[in-house]
């Protein structure tokens, strides 16, 4: 898209105006506009140039190309874009195959993408239409919580169709990507950051009591005299 013409670039006659809170000035000639844009240190900025006359606003021509520009990639950010996965199944795939497969479709659901599911058929199992539509009704129910059909199983030449749409929109699944990317980034900062634990001093061993010590005999000691009588 071009840019608006601004002050000189601007070759009428005359501009209904507009000033730079919204407020309708009126007609007045393109050179008396060009002048309250210079006392104001603002842009004249034709806005409708297809108008009778032209719409000119007075603006900071810089600041709107700035806050344009964010609002655009804004916008560019939160876009979303459809994306529809494919998974290739066989009709007597064994179990463990099937449960890979669905590991996948569950995965792709929960990024809010929608996923198409095909059943390829070889030599005699194109005569068994119903093994194929079994297994793509076994994986709707499977996936019931994360997905729903939005195109029922259908044949198509060797191969039997069937989209899954997700529950959740693609939005709100990468918002809560994001959440989850932002919880587990902050949980591994706080590990980070707390003081390691010291290892616990092993109990001391109980200490045997010693008991208090007893005064030992004089071995000096002389009995007590006994008078006779």
């Amino acid at each position: 898209m071009s840019e608006p013409r601004i002050n000189d670039r601007i070759r009428v006659p005359e501009v209904r105006l507009v000033g730079p809170n919204g407020e309708q000035v009126g007609i007045v000639r393109v050179e008396d506009a060009l002048r309250l844009a210079a006392e104001a240190d603002l842009d004249l900025v034709e806005v409708a140039p297809m108008a009778k006359p032209p719409v000119a606003k007075l603006m900071d021509f810089g600041k709107f190309k700035y806050e344009a520009a964010l609002k655009a990639r804004e916008a560019r950010k939160n876009q979303v874009n459809t994306v529809i996965k494919e998974i290739k199944l066989r009709p007597k795939i064994d179990p463990h195959d099937y449960g890979t497969k669905k590991g996948h479709v569950e995965r792709f659901l929960k990024g809010g993408d929608k996923v198409k599911v095909t059943i390829m058929f070889r030599g005699r199992e194109q005569s068994r239409p119903e093994l194929g539509f079994r297994l793509l009704q076994r994986l709707a129910e499977d996936v019931l919580e994360l997905g729903t059909v939005e195109s029922a199983p259908k044949q198509d030449g060797r191969n039997m169709i069937m989209v899954l749409a997700p529950t959740k929109k693609k939005s709100e699944a990468m918002a809560e990507q994001r959440r989850a990317r932002t919880s587990d980034s902050g949980h591994a900062a706080q590990a980070a950051d707390a003081p390691e634990t010291p290892a616990e001093a092993p109990e001391a061993a109980p200490v045997a009591e010693t008991p208090e010590a007893t005064p030992a005999a004089d071995a000096t000691a002389v009995p007590e005299a006994t008078t006779a009588e």
